[in-house]
């Protein structure tokens, strides 16, 4: 069963491993982290790990059995008890229900570990599996996103309440993300 896990530095080959074989399917719904991204990988993995223990973002990593990254969930800018959260999942583990399950986790986390209560995240109009996956993890649109947050795309802002007792999630199977 994968397993969410806070990024560390050992997971640096993984995660590149994951950007490159993914680079096309994500550049099909969301904007292409372009070819700088991997030229200067190590520094930006580096500066990453750095605003992490520094307590402005907690990134994560959801991990295969195998050891390979299925998927990246990220919080953001976290201040005064809110955060952004951003998300992205192999195409060989999409349409399963990973990503829901995997932001619902993400969800109780914030809550109970880091001490948010509220979470905002943005999807371009286009990104329909993106939208589902943060409808169905009981975030509820709040209003439109700039396209300069969204690669030049428009798209909507959603946003999630926290509880400091959220519950335990459950793996589920699902089909819509």
């Amino acid at each position: 069963m994968p397993e969410l896990k806070r990024l560390h530095p050992g997971h640096a080959p993984a995660v590149l491993a994951f950007e490159v074989a993914n680079r096309a399917y994500f550049a099909a719904s969301i904007s292409d982290r372009g070819d700088t991204f991997f030229a200067e990988f190590t520094a930006r993995f580096e500066a990453l790990l750095a605003e992490q223990e520094a307590g402005i973002c907690a990134f994560h990593v959801l991990v295969a059995e195998d050891g390979s990254v299925l998927g990246r969930f990220n919080l953001v800018d976290i201040e005064d008890h809110t955060a952004e959260l951003g998300y992205r999942v192999a195409q060989r583990a999409a349409g399963r229900g990973v990503a829901t399950a995997t932001v619902r986790e993400l969800c109780r986390r914030a809550a109970t570990e880091y001490g948010l209560h509220t979470l905002r995240a943005a999807t371009s109009h286009q990104n329909t599996a993106s939208r589902k996956v943060l409808t169905k993890a009981g975030f509820t649109p709040i209003g439109p996103a700039d396209p300069s947050h969204l690669g030049g795309k428009p798209g909507i802002w959603y946003q999630r309440a926290l509880t400091p007792t959220e519950p335990e999630t459950e793996t589920e199977t699902e089909t819509d993300d």
